[in-house]
């Protein structure tokens, strides 16, 4: 946090949800009393490419994007994108990463490897790195494509935005019959994140 404003990063690949985590977040913090502000880029989302959102809240927000090494929490819906992009964050911040991976475009056209021990290598970055299997919780849930609104439930508790006014937010922003699903996958990142305190404490 900087002058009051907390600075949040989403990347992920198209197809994921990212742009849709960033404006749930955004509208949050607005229902919270907030001011906020929001950037996306997603140019090349269908390709398979990157999509980044910047959200910045707090008291009084003039700038939607976040600087480098400024983030205060990073939600990463894929585990080469918090490679990426995990130099925006700054020391000691928190690196939320949904454990999976998807073969970029261009590994498929030259052999190259995916990357091993990211997870290891960003918390030897110094920063606060948490791994979270959302999509096999999502499967569990019977519909894995809500698996984003698992990890924002799970970054929700960093946050200092209550409960309810997520909720408010959910059913807000879907249809009532895509409403009760993604409360429950909210719901249940929330409770992982208890569940790790508990392990952890």
């Amino acid at each position: 946090m900087e002058n009051g404003v907390i600075n949040l990063l989403f990347a992920g690949v198209g197809g994921q949800g990212v742009l849709l985590a960033g404006e749930l977040t955004a509208r949050t913090a607005i229902d919270s009393g907030f001011d906020a502000k929001k950037s996306e880029v997603h140019g090349v989302a269908q390709r398979g490419g990157s999509v980044v959102s910047h959200v910045r809240f707090g008291k009084k927000v003039y700038s939607p994007l976040c600087w480098c090494g400024k983030v205060d929490i990073f939600l990463a819906f894929e585990k080469l994108e918090a490679l990426r992009w995990g130099y925006y964050v700054k020391k000691g911040g928190k690196i939320l990463v949904n454990n999976q991976k998807i073969q970029p475009a261009q590994f498929l056209e030259k052999p190259v490897s995916y990357p091993e021990n990211i997870l290891t290598f960003l918390t030897n970055k110094g920063y606060d790195v948490y791994s979270v299997d959302c999509i096999e919780k999502a499967r569990e849930l019977g519909n894995v494509r809500v698996f984003n609104v698992i990890l924002l439930g799970f970054a929700s508790k960093f946050l200092s935005m209550k409960e309810d006014s997520w909720i408010r937010t959910l059913k807000m922003n879907f249809s009532e019959k895509l409403y009760k699903i993604n409360e429950k996958a909210f719901l249940l990142g929330r409770e992982i994140y208890e569940k790790r305190k508990i392990k952890r404490g």
